[in-house]
């Protein structure tokens, strides 16, 4: 049973793409559930969405054209923990290629890393080099409270600039 239900739909302009729910997000079944965690006051403060936002109202964000996925649907918790349930890559790029989002956005490094098959060390932040069978892609720093110390808001500035010069 996957931890957090897929929230993908057709004509999506941006899907953010985690490596794993964490235990607080598995136990609300809520993305990005942890007070501690960024992810939602930095939607809000780079501009994709209108307002502040809450973990359990992430369904709305398809009405905004913004889905959720993770790499690994069935584990939880930190990364070392949740990862040992196993990564399905081709699963998830399948979905990506049937859904067609017109970009996507890792929320880490490590979920970056993952898909691509390479260190977290030769991954980039922002948007990435295009691949002929998907979408634009962008890494984005942590929002994890974890990863506080490889905070950065630029990355996550960036994308907002992608999406509304996108969607212009």
């Amino acid at each position: 049973m996957d931890r957090l239900p897929d929230q993908l739909q057709p004509g999506l302009r941006l899907v953010f793409v985690g490596t794993a729910a964490s235990e607080r997000s598995a136990a609300t079944g809520h993305y990005y559930a942890h007070p501690g965690n960024r992810f939602w006051p930095t939607l809000f403060a780079v501009g994709l969405t209108p307002r502040p936002y809450r973990p359990h109202e992430f369904p709305a964000l398809r009405e905004l054209g913004i889905g959720f996925t993770d790499l690994c649907k069935q584990g939880a918790g930190m990364d070392h923990v949740a990862l040992k349930a196993g990564v399905d890559v081709a699963g998830f790029a399948a979905k990506i290629r049937h859904h067609r989002p017109a970009t996507v956005a890792f929320t880490s490094k490590k979920a970056a890393s993952l898909f691509y098959a390479r260190p977290t060390s030769a991954i980039a932040l922002g948007r990435q080099p295009e691949r002929d069978d998907f979408p634009t892609a962008f890494v984005l720093s942590s929002p994890s409270g974890a990863a506080s110390g490889a905070w950065t808001l630029q990355p996550w500035r960036e994308l907002a600039a992608h999406i509304a010069q996108d969607c212009a």
